[in-house]
């Protein structure tokens, strides 16, 4: 019999298994030049199938010199060209072709390799991949016990393994002796073969010098040169299953997930027991009814079969994250968010809908909203996250609230900034304590610790512009950052029944936002003061909303407000973080401005006021009240009319008198009026 084996079978060590069970002893193989070419590339990439698949052939070679087979080497190299195809199955079919050459029986267990080697008539024998759950012990096997739970493997070091739990553990050396390469390279074959075969067990990365598998409950991680400076292998698994109901605050947590609380950050240092907790919540709500899928990249999370584990679609997280999308799940879990892409995953699911928990790596509350603020824009933290859970030692040890708020940052209070701004904060469930405050200041992000402050306790501030309103804390509940009082998110599914929303034990300082806001007034000050830097002329500012202010200013003052290509004004409203319109000052409602005066030291006779109105202009005139007049601009006759009972004359605000009018008050004319004799 003359045998072909392809890459796959050779990679999965299935030719020298069937040999020694006696099948294809005496058979004549051919080995076409082009597996070798293949197999040579993965292994120079760093790629662990490439190495595994030059230990099968070197153990056909050993074979032959037993006498159990025949082994031939045939055909050429590919070239270039064909190695830049072996995408599209230029190397698969020149495999082929040396069969059909020898008119030999062709062995592969790539489905697509069998399908078209039946179409040109070759002999096939399809071999399935076997899984299988009755498996001899791995050699990883005899470096661990019931209490070690990570074992570390490098060539030229003594084996060392971490031991007890993730609360309580210590890392001891098991063995005198180095591990050595040829051991190392043993175990990494193993593992992979068996994370093929096993139920189990799937390869999740494989890049060059880097290998993840998962094989069960065990994570295997492989690095080789020339990503590491030699073989390392890393095997991790858990040591113990974790109650939910044994956390810390699983109450309170469990009452947070159950009025549909989505956006949760579960927050630790690497190694904390993140994961552990979001496969317990994950398992929870699954048991609960709850559909729920997970983002996983390795996909290592222990959950039940009911919950689809979901990894990178075609390397893209994105692309898995409009997947998901389609499915309407009702919560998803993500694991370990690493990168900016990740997170922005996380916002967009929560944005659309979606209820998410995600993990996340962070060592203080402080720092989470560090990460946070560095990746996503500020004014989005409290709508895609609403509920911070951090993670130490395998337990919970703090519940954090995600809240928006207008007041004073406490480090600002502290050295008398009596600025009110919006401001981001993690605020401890269970104490009430702001744990964390972010803020914008000079135009930067600015993240500080709450201190320890108590909100109750927390200085108000002595500036007579601004009045600090304390509410009950039954009576005010957090907000989003586009609210005008304190209020609290409402999530899905919870619209209706907003009794299940508990108010928080104590409140935060709030500025009531109203027309004569003397929060407003603060702002206000402090856009003027951005402003006068680049004008010379009046300059008055009027809040519109809580983040919209009109700024009136003189005319010929408002290119250089606005700046080359608004870059000026851009960078006011960046610093202030409201929205700023320019508009001339003679737009200002209910402004009176005095006509231009001779400048003798006194008004000069004649002299009026104008009050520009949303929809007039008013000439205030009161010593002509019920009299006839002229109005002249200089000596320069304009027009007659009629003073009321009030002494004042009123024209239509778009009409071409009143807008002559603010024209030549605003080009410096003296106006002034006569009385018609």
């Amino acid at each position: 019999m003359i045998l072909v084996p392809d890459t796959s079978v050779v990679i999965d060590g299935r030719v020298t298994a069937l040999i020694e069970q006696g099948e294809y002893r005496g058979a004549t193989i051919i080995i076409p030049e082009a597996v070798f070419a293949e197999l040579e590339a993965q292994a120079n990439q760093g790629r662990e199938i490439g190495f595994s698949g030059l230990a099968e052939l070197q153990k056909l070679c050993r074979m032959k010199d037993e006498g159990l087979i025949n082994l031939e080497y045939v055909g050429v190299r590919p070239k270039l060209e064909q190695v830049k195809l072996a995408g599209g199955g230029e190397i698969d079919s020149m495999i082929r072709e040396v069969a059909i050459a020898h008119n030999a029986t062709f062995l592969t267990s790539d489905y697509v390799q069998a399908e078209v080697a039946r179409a040109k008539g070759i002999n096939v024998v399809f071999l399935r991949p076997e899984i299988t759950d009755n498996f001899a012990p791995l050699l990883i096997d005899a470096f661990f016990d019931e209490n070690t739970f990570a074992v570390y493997l490098k060539e030229r070091v003594a084996p060392y393994a971490r031991k007890g739990t993730i609360r309580e553990s210590k890392l001891v050396t098991i063995r005198d002796a180095p591990a050595t390469e040829y051991e190392l390279r043993a175990i990494a074959q193993e593992c992979l073969e068996r994370a093929k075969r096993h139920p189990d067990g799937f390869v999740e990365v494989e890049m060059p010098g880097v290998t993840v598998s998962q094989i069960g409950s065990m994570r295997i991680t492989t690095t080789r040169p020339p990503f590491s400076d030699g073989i390392e292998i890393t095997i991790v698994r858990p040591t113990r299953e974790v109650s939910f109901d044994s956390y810390n605050y699983a109450a309170a947590l469990k009452e947070r997930l159950n009025i549909g609380n989505g956006g949760m950050l579960i927050v630790g240092t690497p190694g904390s027991g993140k994961s552990t907790l979001e496969q317990n919540i994950a398992t929870y709500l699954s048991a609960e009814n709850y559909i729920v899928k997970t983002i996983e990249s390795p996909r290592d999370l222990m959950v039940p079969d009911k919950i689809t584990q979901y990894t990178a679609l075609d390397g893209s997280i994105s692309a898995t994250g409009e997947v998901l999308t389609l499915l309407r799940p009702d919560y998803v879990v993500f694991d370990e968010m690493r990168r900016s892409e990740e997170l922005a995953v996380f916002a967009d699911l929560r944005l659309s809908g979606i209820r998410v928990i995600g993990g996340l790596h962070a060592r203080s509350a402080p720092d989470a909203l560090i990460r946070l603020a560095s990746l996503v824009d500020l004014n989005l933290i409290p709508q895609i996250v609403a509920t911070v859970v951090f993670v130490k030692s395998g337990d919970i040890t703090d519940l954090y609230s995600v809240s928006t708020v207008f007041g004073v940052p406490a480090a600002l209070e502290r050295i008398g900034d009596p600025q009110v701004r919006p401001i981001v904060r993690f605020t401890n469930i269970i104490t009430g304590v702001v744990a964390a405050e972010a803020f914008r200041y000079e135009g930067e992000v600015t993240v500080t610790s709450g201190g320890g402050i108590h909100p109750a306790e927390q200085p108000q501030t002595s500036s007579a512009a601004v009045q600090v309103i304390n509410a009950a804390p039954a009576e005010v509940v957090e907000t989003t950052a586009t609210s005008v009082t304190e209020s609290s998110p409402v999530e899905d599914g919870a619209e209706d029944d907003a009794s299940h929303i508990p108010p928080p034990i104590h409140t935060m300082p709030t500025y009531e936002v109203t027309e004569d806001n003397p929060a407003w007034l603060v702002l206000e000050k402090e856009i003027q003061k951005e402003i006068c830097r680049f004008t010379e002329g009046e300059i008055i500012v009027r809040m519109i909303n809580d983040t919209k202010a009109a700024v009136y200013i003189e005319d010929a003052d408002v290119p250089a407000a606005i700046g080359k290509a608004g870059k000026n004004i851009a960078a006011v409203v960046s610093k202030v973080g409201v929205g700023i319109d320019v508009r001339p000052l003679s737009d200002l409602p209910g402004r009176e401005v005095s006509t231009p005066a001779a400048p003798t030291g006194t008004a000069a006779a004649g002299a009026f006021k104008i009050r520009s109105e949303k929809k007039q202009l008013a000439l205030i005139c009161p010593e002509y009240s019920n009299k006839i007049v002229d109005l002249f601009s200089g000596k320069e006759y304009l027009f007659t009319a009629t003073v009321d009972a009030r002494g004042e004359i009123h024209l239509a605000r778009n009409s071409s008198i009143a807008m002559e009018m603010i024209r030549r008050y605003g080009a410096g004319e003296e106006l002034k009026i006569r009385p018609v004799d």
